[in-house]
């Protein structure tokens, strides 16, 4: 009789999640075929998170209908009940934690909001789910939670003093995102020479990859106190200086002429060389010591469009200014030689 009535259970049991496996997989695939029609990302991330949670559910309901015809004693259907509901409840908050992050990302990336898609700021939505999932497991367990937030913040104290170097990296992480001064795709310069793009803002460090495609690993305490050129600050574009010297013999409105010329002409032809504002040029710095040194202001797009605008405009401007026959002075050093006749008399 005992075997019986574990017997009877355990199929209706596994019946129960056989037909819960097929229900879920019949669904699954008529989501997929849905969702490839669909234009949305959002409807892909929905599915792709509760996929893997679903099969704990099936089992979920199927023991549960299993625990519900059986002959158990109602003391052990209360624990079996309570592990049950512990175990949905545990993998519900994993799947709106992953699902929650998933898609502020996609959301915040689609959007022109001004907000940091940062590990940071993904971590910290994530871990609030995660926490009041924490709090709902105690909840149904019967545990009380203010005893547990006083031990916690005697704990609390000596968790701080033991981690201080990592909590004051964590909130000056924090800091950097509120204050919004380094941002996930700013290109910056740092107070000792290394440049290049805010990859991410984690809870204990900033990464920035620079141009020969190396990454700075920065500890944020160190970042917020550090002296740091934003170039996307207050706005992407940006002043393109080159100096240029002539020989004294040239004529400094034509000069003037011809390197405005060049410039406008760039326009449209050079990537990322801006036309608005118009190039211009000033007698500055002005007299050198072996010719008159003019400065072509112009405007790029960003801070890296600099590099090819710099390039093709000096070979632009070379080839004019020997078409014009204006020379480009360069040092010249003159050498006397003495020589020494009867040194040993």
């Amino acid at each position: 009789m005992n075997i019986k009535s574990a017997l009877i259970p355990s199929a209706v049991a596994l019946m129960s999640v056989f037909a819960l496996f097929i229900i879920r997989s019949i669904s699954f695939k008529l989501l997929h075929r849905w969702a490839e029609k669909t234009e949305t990302k959002l409807d892909d991330i929905i599915i792709k998170v509760f996929k893997t949670p679903s099969i704990y559910w099936c089992v979920a309901i199927g023991l549960y209908i299993g625990i519900a015809v059986s002959d158990i004693s109602e003391k052990y259907v209360f624990y079996l009940t309570k592990i049950i509901h512990i175990i949905v409840i545990f993998s519900i908050t994993i799947a709106s934690a992953n699902l929650a992050g998933k898609v502020f990302r996609n959301y915040i990336q689609k959007s022109s909001l001004p907000i940091p898609t940062t590990g940071l700021a993904y971590g910290i939505l994530k871990g609030t789910i995660l926490i009041i999932g924490l709090l709902i497991i105690l909840s149904v367990l019967g545990i009380s939670i203010t005893p547990l937030i006083t031990a916690l913040g005697v704990g609390g104290l000596a968790v701080a003093l033991a981690l201080q170097d990592t909590l004051s990296n964590l909130f000056a992480g924090i800091h950097i995102l509120m204050e919004k001064s380094v941002r996930v795709g700013d290109f910056i310069k740092l107070e000792t020479g290394q440049e290049g793009y805010v990859e991410d803002i984690t809870w204990r460090t900033t990464r920035v990859r620079m141009l020969p495609n190396n990454t700075v690993i920065i500890p944020n305490s160190k970042l917020s106190q550090s002296i740091v050129i934003n170039y996307y600050l207050p706005e992407k574009r940006m002043s393109l200086l080159i100096p240029i010297g002539v020989s004294y013999s040239s004529d400094p409105e034509k000069v003037e002429k011809i390197l405005v010329e060049e410039a406008k002409k760039a326009v449209g032809e050079i990537p990322g060389l801006l036309g608005d504002p118009e190039p211009f040029v000033r007698f500055i710095p002005g007299f050198g010591e072996s010719s008159l040194d003019f400065t072509l202001i112009c405007q790029v797009q960003e801070f890296v469009d600099q590099y090819l605008a710099q390039h093709e405009l000096r070979k632009r401007i070379f080839k004019r200014f020997r078409e014009e026959g204006i020379e480009i002075p360069f040092p010249h050093r003159t050498v006397y030689l003495r020589e020494e006749k009867d040194w040993n008399r």
